[in-house]
């Protein structure tokens, strides 16, 4: 019985590493936002950094770490918020750059974290939990996207400053 338990352990432990196991490591020659367009999932954030003009930005020579909203998480924002923010850059660059933590911070080091002071200034909260990562209320879904520059992260849900 204690075997089958300890067993039951290791199997556990496994598949929470294997979760949260990064991406290899390969040298890219795209930057994060070319990265991020050539995925096909991130239209919505593309056309969001164009309207805030941070293209640029996260162009530039970083690192950065940026936690990518999925098209499918502009998606579940509330109905009017999307529009309303496309038509306030300042607001919008806000929001965009409290997605941003100065820095290469591979998933590695992010499950040793608590919070990460975004490039907006605000704290993002980080909880490692069962083997799953959440920034703030978004789930990380995938790690360690490596670009020229920086590294994604991709997250279920868009994360909003206080």
């Amino acid at each position: 019985m204690i075997s089958r338990m300890k067993h039951a352990a290791l199997m556990l432990m496994a598949a929470v590493s294997l979760s949260l196991a990064p991406i290899p490591v390969q040298a890219q020659t795209k930057d994060i936002v070319d990265t991020a367009v050539s995925a096909g999932t991130f239209n919505t954030l593309a056309a969001a950094l164009k309207a805030a003009d941070l293209i640029g930005t996260l162009k530039g020579a970083g690192p950065f770490t940026v936690f990518a909203p999925t098209d499918e998480a502009f998606a579940k924002l509330p109905k009017g918020t999307l529009d309303a923010l496309m038509k306030d850059p300042a607001k919008l660059k806000s929001v965009l750059l409290y997605h941003v933590v100065p820095g290469k911070v591979l998933a590695g080091d992010v499950v040793k974290l608590n919070s990460a002071k975004s490039a907006q200034g605000e704290a993002i909260s980080i909880k490692a939990v069962g083997g799953k990562v959440m920034v703030d209320s978004a789930n990380v879904v995938k790690t360690d996207i490596m670009a020229s520059n920086g590294v994604i992260h991709v997250i279920d849900q868009v994360m909003l400053p206080r």
